[in-house]
């Protein structure tokens, strides 16, 4: 996940959102459950075939990530979770890292980069994906959970703060459909010398952590990284609402604010905000979810230009 985070025995701040809890919550391995598509992932990434010993792997990670920053997506076992295959563009995705010399995939504020693993089994060229978070030692664990090292799992690592321009500015949008030359992405220290070079962008429960100005803020720096290239795509799910505006949230005992987009609101930041009217094709998808016991509205969506 993207954000600074600052906390304390009761309270962590992830991006703009405050968890406040009367005591900060121990871990709870009862929360462990993964799907048999998640189990058989993570058995044929990891190389751990029973189910416990798979578990304890899992759970000695998780440990040392909740020591560096106890976020709820880590009590939670979130982390997990195998978000971008479930998105109604992912194999549009596979197909571009298949098809579109040196295309790019970037997984913004991964945690330990879990879906850029995903893709990479299911065929997208490794050397070509990048996992980002804010947190490096998020990155590091990856490495951990996955039993990888940068020579058996050449995908780039880039640590950085969204919001940082020297991590990532906002660039024009670019126009220019012609290929450009690839970047060794193992060199990179920024996201800002890929503007224009980015074919798919993934961003899982990333954009509902900030305010509402910082959203568009963030929706137009990844709109000036996409390539302009036809079927170029930013995709990712975050909580929604029937109507746009402040939603309360309760994750792990902690009831907190967060601002929340709603479909119609959401398609028309990026369809004539960010990026010129009836140039892009955005496609959204509001459904109701229960986590741990919890509802809420997630919006699955999309952004193609065309």
């Amino acid at each position: 996940m993207e954000g600074t985070t600052i906390h304390d025995n009761c309270t962590t701040l992830l991006g703009d959102v405050t968890f406040q809890f009367a005591s900060l919550p121990t871990i709870d391995t009862s929360l462990y459950d993964l799907s048999s598509e998640e189990a058989a992932f993570f058995k044929a990434e990891i190389g751990i075939d029973d189910d416990e010993g798979l578990k304890r792997h899992i759970l000695e990670v998780q440990a040392k990530a909740y020591k560096v920053a106890p976020y709820p997506c880590i009590h939670g076992f979130v982390f997990l979770r195998l978000n971008i295959s479930s998105y109604p563009v992912y194999e549009h995705i596979l197909k571009l890292g298949r098809e579109r010399p040196d295309a790019v995939l970037l997984d913004l504020g991964c945690c330990f980069g879990v879906d850029g693993r995903k893709a990479a089994a299911d065929g997208f060229p490794a050397k070509n994906i990048i996992a980002s978070d804010i947190i490096n030692e998020f990155l590091e664990l990856g490495h951990e959970l996955f039993r990888t090292t940068p020579t058996s799992y050449p995908g780039c690592l880039l640590p950085g703060d969204v919001f940082d321009p020297e991590f990532l500015s906002i660039a024009a949008r670019q126009n220019d459909v012609s290929s450009a030359p690839a970047i060794d992405l193992s060199k990179l220290k920024s996201l800002n010398p890929l503007h224009g070079r980015i074919s798919a962008i993934s961003a899982t429960r990333l954009f509902h952590l900030f305010t509402e100005g910082k959203q568009l803020h963030l929706a137009r720096a990844l709109a000036g990284l996409l390539s302009a290239q036809p079927g170029s795509v930013i995709c990712g799910s975050q909580i929604g609402s029937l109507e746009k505006g402040m939603v309360s949230a309760n994750i792990s005992g902690s009831v907190h604010q967060l601002y929340a987009h709603s479909p119609k609101t959401w398609s028309s930041l990026w369809d004539g905000e960010v990026f010129e009217k009836g140039s892009v094709k955005v496609e959204t998808e509001l459904l109701e979810v229960m986590i741990h016991e919890v509802q809420f509205f997630m919006m699955r969506w999309s952004v193609v230009r065309l």
